[in-house]
């Protein structure tokens, strides 16, 4: 018999990830532009898009650890781990009250964007 209830449960968390994430990525548009244009990002904004990230990676992390996971979503998590390294690194500059390089910037959103599109093509 097939545990209907858990399949659901997966589902769910899986689409709330992938919402987080999307949400993430859509802040992460807008603060890109800032330091593109070379200027300094809203610092709550980019709490927020760390913490929108931050749910992602641990509902993606819950759903994981719930069985079986396909490589692809194990892909897509390093991807994403490895853009929130990055994200860390780019909040150092700010920090520190420095413009990010404009290259990092756009090798985190790359990064970012393909672990979203991984995880997603597991989604659909």
């Amino acid at each position: 018999m097939i545990d209907t209830t858990r399949i659901q449960s997966r589902n769910s968390y899986a689409y709330i990830c992938l919402i987080a994430f999307a949400i993430a990525a859509v802040g992460g548009i807008v603060l890109a532009s800032y330091v593109l244009r070379d200027k300094f990002a809203p610092w709550a904004l980019s709490m927020l898009h760390a913490a929108l990230g931050a749910v992602g990676l641990i509902l993606l992390i819950a759903l994981m650890v719930q069985g079986s996971t396909a490589q692809a979503v194990l892909i897509g998590f390093a991807l994403l781990l490895i853009a929130a390294l990055g994200g860390f690194f780019l909040a150092s500059f700010h920090l520190r009250k420095h413009l990010p390089p404009k290259a990092v910037v756009i090798i985190h959103a790359g990064v970012a964007v393909a672990g979203f599109l991984v995880i997603l093509s597991q989604a659909i």
